[in-house]
């Protein structure tokens, strides 16, 4: 191979990378949820939600319409940010980490393009010069980049579903669905005999039709994600939750996608606590569920991402209020574990 080719083909590899970092961070959020907490726990907001076996972590709250603690805040807007002191703070993507590396990228990018579009191409790329060799150059680095993200992603498994449309690593699902429990089952300790069990919060007494109610709402609010229908999200979902997905709906249209999560299945579920503050009641459930998870294009149905013939697993805490002993169970909250 002779030192230009070579120079080519390093000069090639080092765009394309450039261009999977640029746009992962575009791509890295699916499904209702994704990979942020979001809401309001009434009272509990800032408070980590008690560990259960499903869920034995969990993230605090990122974005909340309740005021932190002391902020002097009284009203705030569904959507503002609101993190508790110590809570944990969206990670910067790795242009914002990385300033510099991020300018030289852009100039790099900038010239070579400048370049291709007066027949010199990217330094060494002289052969293809004109229209046509742009054309060419800007499909290959296209391909590279949709190959190298599709293999990022299949490696984290399946990706962060951004919004709720929006979780974990996938494996395909063996299990039985299983109904949410009363109560938390004993974990194995260390030495593998059975360790105390975390006492459950309920200050309610939940009832059967309740539990059946929780998972009701996780398949509801998939199908309304999915579905774009903000109608069916505004029955089922708090206004705050529902203006947090309208706003990730929105942010996909405008880059031409659509997440779609189908056949949603609820493999185990356990309460964390239910408690009430007035007359309004809360109860906070750990799920762990499948779907199928795909982002596709939005013009012409082509999947870009996940795969349609395999299920994916995910994790994650959710919050229902409800007005009154008998009202409607309403998501109010998503936390990431």
């Amino acid at each position: 191979m002779s030192r230009a080719r070579a120079s080519r083909r390093i000069q090639f590899v080092a765009l394309a990378a450039a261009l999977v970092m640029a746009l992962a961070p575009a791509l890295a959020e699916a499904r209702a949820g994704g990979s942020r907490s979001m809401g309001s726990r009434g009272a509990r907001t800032f408070d980590s939600a008690p560990a259960t076996p499903t869920a034995p972590t969990s993230q605090p709250l990122q974005r909340s319409a309740t005021p932190a603690p002391d902020s002097g805040f009284t009203n705030q807007r569904p959507g503002a940010v609101s993190p508790a002191p110590g809570a944990m703070q969206p990670r910067p993507s790795f242009m914002q980490r990385n300033p510099f590396l991020s300018g030289m990228i852009g100039g790099l990018v900038g010239a070579g393009l400048i370049g291709m579009l007066f027949g010199g191409g990217f330094g060494a790329f002289g052969g293809m010069a004109g229209f046509l060799g742009l054309l060419l150059q800007l499909a290959l680095i296209g391909g590279l980049a949709y190959l190298a993200i599709s293999f990022f992603r299949r490696r984290n498994g399946a990706g962060e579903p951004a919004y709720a449309g929006m979780g974990g690593g996938g494996r395909p699902g063996a299990d039985r669905p299983r109904p949410m429990s009363y109560e938390a089952p004993p974990m194995a300790g260390a030495a593998g005999r059975p360790a105390a069990s975390p006492p459950v919060r309920d200050e309610l007494g939940l009832e059967k039709a309740d539990f059946d109610a929780f998972e009701q709402r996780l398949i509801q609010v998939q199908t309304g994600w999915t579905n774009q229908d903000v109608g069916l999200l505004r029955q089922v979902a708090t206004p705050e939750i529902v203006a947090y997905f309208q706003e990730h709906l929105a942010t996909a249209r405008e880059r031409g996608v659509r997440n779609e999560v189908r056949d949603v299945r609820l493999l185990q579920g356990d309460l964390a606590e239910a408690w009430a503050e007035g007359e309004r009641e809360y109860a906070t459930v750990a799920m762990r569920w499948q779907a199928v998870d795909v982002t596709v294009e939005a013009s012409t149905g082509r999947v870009i991402e996940g795969d349609p013939q395999r299920p994916v697993e995910a994790t994650e805490i959710w919050t229902f209020q409800r007005i009154g002993r008998h009202g409607e169970w309403l998501l109010s909250a998503i936390q990431q574990v």
